[in-house]
């Protein structure tokens, strides 16, 4: 009778588990598809409110009566060739017809029209060699950033599809094809609505590319045809909870979601799911040789699973809410967005995998086929888990692997020769971090494909190299206006210095209209800068003019999109230096609550150190001498440290908990080499699968996404195959029970193997 309760508890449970599940696939598939309405790319909304652009574009506010988010249209002759007649009355009707370009896609609520979205009138200019001309489109840019119609799109990324449509229309039409002349949309709104673009491959392409990596990996390893489907669904249940938590957050404003982070939820989720289920399948495919009955063996390896996959999950997610303590919005949003797709992924692998797993019942074992698990009577020593020896037949047939066991005892025959040889080796590429260039890069080097912004910036550049859409802002007290004028004409990279007058300019880059407007006793000067607003050559000038203009004016204020960049590069540094000792502290403390041992947790924290400054190493080498990339953004280091000492730290978790369970068995020293013989097979395949989830990355045509994928990815390799399969057995082998002071273990006598 008792047994009978317990069984139709147990089924209940499993019952209410999979009626859970599948509610949260029901409500979270459509919420993951929904992630991009509610992301948030604008650098300025990431910046602190006390870094100086944001109160400085506080302060130039008044200045304004609408702020602007400009579209440019750039017009080029072909073969270098002046514009000609024709051409140029194109560009002029083009520029007085665009008003009445139709918006496209923004359903019945929304603006029908491009000159709905103005805030003044769009201005033709012709460049100084009569080879090219410039159309400014000033579009409303609190406006732009509003979703509209069925898809949710943005009404700034809907005015450059229009605008875009019109140019490649017949000059009849009131395009520009057919005219002689080239011609792009640039400027700042073309580069939104180019990385929104960029963006938009994460909710599909990015998830069948990992989910297709992972597909095949697990055929591999499991060579069976149902397994890999039951973990691929138990990831993407786990991704569909995670993205209904983070699209009712973000929706609600609680967190800032952009299009990396969504990214980087959707092969975390997945990875990290998969490996917390190759880690219970494995155990699970264990105890079936241990035990006649299927539910039984469900259980047992469910229990001796839960701890290691606990740790694992809480150490991860410990180690990524250390972002909340950036500057940054978008770094410290991505904390919890990870931390929740982390709980989700620990959510499916002990629930929803082990229901599905009790539902097959007495089949369970055909699971695995054509590799199924016998059972395999205990002769006198009925095993099991929770630190009890296995049975004799059950073990060796998991030691008997022949690569992991030759592994195990080539690191217990040459224990010290392999530690000393596998750091002098990792610290020998370390040695090329100061290499690692992360000073920041131009908003052009964003893109690794070839982009209409970016085309167009390089025309721009080629003929209207003085005219700059996004111009250094200076907001300074009335009586300091002439020093702050002065101290900006001797800045170097400076090409102008134009104080705002009470009547708007009559053309990009013209003078003042009229005496200098006055607004709660602040004058604003725009100071254009001779190299592009959007990089890193115009950043540095904009540092050298706020030092400048802080010696003449110290209540004046440094704004602009250059000034945007700036704060947010010193911010990227700063948390470098403030979050990255955090997480080590944090991921310390877990390890030696985990492992009852200071020495453990320190050699543990300290390999994956040695492994990550190795694989930045490596980065700044292939990043320069093979990829040629112009560099990268201070956030890249920050999340490969993250991510990758986190999920380091995580497979040598999986391992030195089951060294330490078979430690108490066997002793210290056997422990070792028993333990990751029995774990080789399964924290090799998981890390090859999160190596392959995040290279998926790369598919994206971003360059902070294909560098974060490629760290990341080398990185997790040289975790599982060196400091997890070498460095750390042969370090804990060669200090035998030492390694475990002060817990028990360390007082516990060898046994020989």
């Amino acid at each position: 009778m008792l047994r009978n309760s317990r069984g139709l508890r147990s089924g209940l449970l499993i019952l209410a588990a999979l009626v859970a599940w599948v509610a949260v696939g029901a409500v979270g598939g459509p919420a993951q598809g929904r992630l991009a309405s509610v992301q948030t790319n604008d650098a300025a909304a990431f910046l602190p409110s006390d870094a100086e652009s944001t109160r400085a574009a506080a302060a130039a506010a008044g200045f304004d009566d609408g702020e602007s988010l400009p579209a440019l249209v750039v017009v080029e002759a072909e073969g270098g060739a002046a514009l000609d007649a024709d051409a140029q009355r194109a560009v002029q009707a083009f520029a007085a017809g665009l008003a009445d370009a139709p918006l496209d896609g923004t359903g019945d609520e929304g603006p029908a029209t491009v000159g709905e979205l103005l805030v003044a009138d769009p201005v033709a200019v012709p460049s100084e060699d009569a080879r090219a001309a410039l159309v400014v489109v000033p579009l409303d840019a609190e406006r732009s950033g509003e979703r509209v119609g069925p898809e949710e799109e943005r009404l700034g990324s809907l005015a450059v599809t229009a605008l875009r449509g019109l140019v490649a229309a017949p000059a009849e039409d009131g395009g520009l094809a057919g005219t002689g002349a080239q011609a792009w949309v640039s400027g700042p709104a073309g580069f939104v609505t180019d990385l929104s673009t960029a963006f938009g491959g994460i909710d599909t392409l990015l998830l069948l590319v990992a989910l297709g990596a992972v597909l095949v990996i697990l055929a591999l390893v499991y060579r069976s045809p149902v397994l890999p489907f039951l973990v691929i669904l138990t990831a993407v249940l786990a991704l569909a909870l995670a993205g209904l938590v983070v699209y009712l957050l973000a929706d609600a404003g609680v967190l800032v979601l952009n299009g990396q982070s969504q990214g980087i939820l959707s092969i975390l989720v997945v990875g990290a799911a998969v490996d917390y289920s190759l880690l219970v399948v494995a155990r699970y495919r264990e105890e079936l040789r241990r035990v006649p009955d299927p539910r039984t063996a469900v259980w047992r390896a469910w229990r001796a699973s839960l701890e290691p996959v606990v740790a694992s999950a809480a150490t991860v997610a410990a180690g990524l809410l250390c972002l909340l303590l950036s500057d940054l919005s978008s770094n410290r949003s991505l904390g919890p967005v990870a931390a929740i797709g982390i709980g989700a992924a620990l959510l499916a692998a002990l629930t929803l995998l082990p229901a599905l797993l009790v539902i097959a019942g007495r089949r369970s074992r055909a699971l695995f086929w054509p590799r199924m698990p016998r059972y395999v009577a205990p002769a006198g020593d009925p095993g099991g888990a929770g630190g009890a020896a296995a049975p004799a037949g059950a073990v060796d047939e998991v030691e008997g692997h022949r690569l992991w066991s030759r592994v195990a005892r080539t690191v217990g025959r040459r224990d010290r020769v392999v530690w000393v040889a596998c750091t002098v080796a990792l610290a020998a590429a370390a040695a090329f971090v100061p290499t690692f260039d992360a000073e920041g890069t131009s908003e052009a080097d964003v893109f690794l494909g070839q982009v209409d912004s970016v085309d167009g910036e390089e025309a721009l550049q080629r003929h209207f190299a003085g005219v700059s859409a996004q111009p250094a802002v200076v907001v300074a007290p009335e009586a300091d206006l002439d020093a702050v004028v002065a101290a900006a004409e001797g800045t170097d990279g400076v090409s102008a210095v134009t104080p705002v007058g009470e009547q708007p300019a009559a053309a990009p880059g013209a003078p003042a209209q009229g005496p200098p407007r006055v607004v709660d006793g602040t004058v604003r000067v725009d100071v254009t800068t001779t190299a592009p607003s959007d990089s890193q050559e115009a950043v540095r000038t904009v540092e050298a003019l706020r030092a400048a203009v802080h010696d003449a004016a110290p209540d004046a204020l440094v704004g602009g999109a250059a000034a945007e960049r700036l704060d947010t590069q010193l911010a990227g540094q700063r948390d470098l230096r403030v979050i990255v000792p955090a997480v080590l502290a944090v991921i310390l403390a877990i390890l030696v609550a985990l492992l009852r041992s200071v020495v453990a947790a320190v050699l543990l924290v300290a390999a994956n150190v040695l492994s990550f400054g190795a694989t930045l190493g490596v980065a700044a080498l292939v990043f320069d001498h093979v990829l040629a990339f112009p560099g990268a953004d201070p956030a890249v280091p920050l999340y490969g440290f993250c991510f990758l000492v986190a999920l380091g730290v995580d497979y040598s978790i999986f391992l030195m908990s089951r060294v330490r369970e078979e430690a108490g068995a066997v002793g210290p020293r056997p422990g070792v080499l028993r333990g990751l013989a029995i774990t080789g097979s399964v924290i090799t395949s998981a890390g090859v699968v999160l190596a392959a989830t995040f290279a998926a990355l790369g598919v994206i045509p971003l360059l902070f996404l294909a560098q974060l994928a490629f760290i990341v990815a080398f990185g997790v390799l040289l975790d599982t195959l060196v400091v997890r399969s070498l460095l750390v057995p042969a370090l804990a082998h060669d200090l035998g029970r030492a390694v475990w002071w002060p817990g028990r273990l360390a007082r516990r006598a060898e046994v020989a193997a």
